[in-house]
C-alpha cells in the first residue's frame, strides 16, 4: 500500500470506528443570551441615489448584477423592462420612481441602453404575481434589527414605508416591496 493510500485510509470514515458525540450539537450561546419574545428580523439594505432603504430579507430570493434589459413598447414608468431569469420572464422596475426620487437608474432598455454602472444590482423579489426585480443602486448587506428599532415614518411616502431604522451611517428606510412596484 503506497503511502498516500495509507493516509486516505486513516482520513476516511469506517463504520466500525467510535464517533460518540457527533450527533450531539452543543446549544448555541446566541440563542441563550437572546430574551424571549425578542425576535430579530432580517433586512437587506440599498442605496438608491445618497439614500438609505431596505426591505425584509425574506422577500428577497436573489441578487443579480444589473444587465441589459429587453424593451417593453410603451411601457409606463416604474418598468424599465424585462430579463429572461431562468426561463421566467421578470419585469425589472425603478424603485426611486415610487419613493420620490430622481431616477437614477440608466436606459437599460432598448437602442439607446447604456452599460450599468458596476455596483447597480437588480433584486429579485417574491410577489404575488411572481418574481419582480427592483434596480438599486447598490447592495450595502444584510442587518439584523429588533422590531422595536424601528421608528414610524415622518414624512414623504408613508403607504409602503413600513419603518425608519438609524444606523451609525444615518437613516434606513424600511419599504415594502411590493408598493414600490405599483
Amino acid at each position: 500500500m503506497s503511502t498516500v493510500d495509507a493516509l486516505l485510509a486513516q482520513f476516511r470514515y469506517r463504520p466500525d470506528e467510535e464517533c460518540a458525540g457527533l450527533a450531539e450539537f452543543p446549544t448555541s450561546s446566541v440563542e441563550a443570551d437572546r430574551p424571549p419574545g425578542m425576535e430579530e428580523q432580517q433586512l437587506l439594505t440599498f442605496g438608491l441615489g445618497g439614500s438609505e432603504y431596505a426591505v425584509a430579507l425574506g422577500t428577497v430570493t436573489e441578487i443579480l448584477r444589473a444587465r441589459a434589459l429587453t424593451e417593453i413598447p410603451r411601457a409606463r414608468p416604474p418598468l424599465l423592462g424585462v430579463l429572461n431569469l431562468r426561463g421566467t420572464i421578470t419585469p425589472v422596475y425603478d424603485p426611486s420612481l415610487r419613493l420620490q426620487l430622481a431616477s437614477t437608474a440608466p436606459p437599460c432598455a432598448g437602442p439607446d441602453c447604456e452599460r450599468p454602472p458596476r455596483p447597480a444590482r437588480i433584486l429579485v423579489v417574491r410577489t404575488a404575481l411572481g418574481p419582480a426585480g427592483l434596480w438599486v443602486d447598490r447592495v450595502r448587506g444584510v442587518q439584523r434589527v429588533r422590531p422595536a428599532a424601528l421608528e414610524r415614518p415622518h414624512s414623504g411616502p408613508t403607504g409602503g414605508v413600513v419603518g425608519v431604522l438609524q444606523t451609525a451611517e444615518g437613516t434606513c428606510t424600511v419599504v415594502d416591496p411590493e408598493w414600490l412596484l405599483r
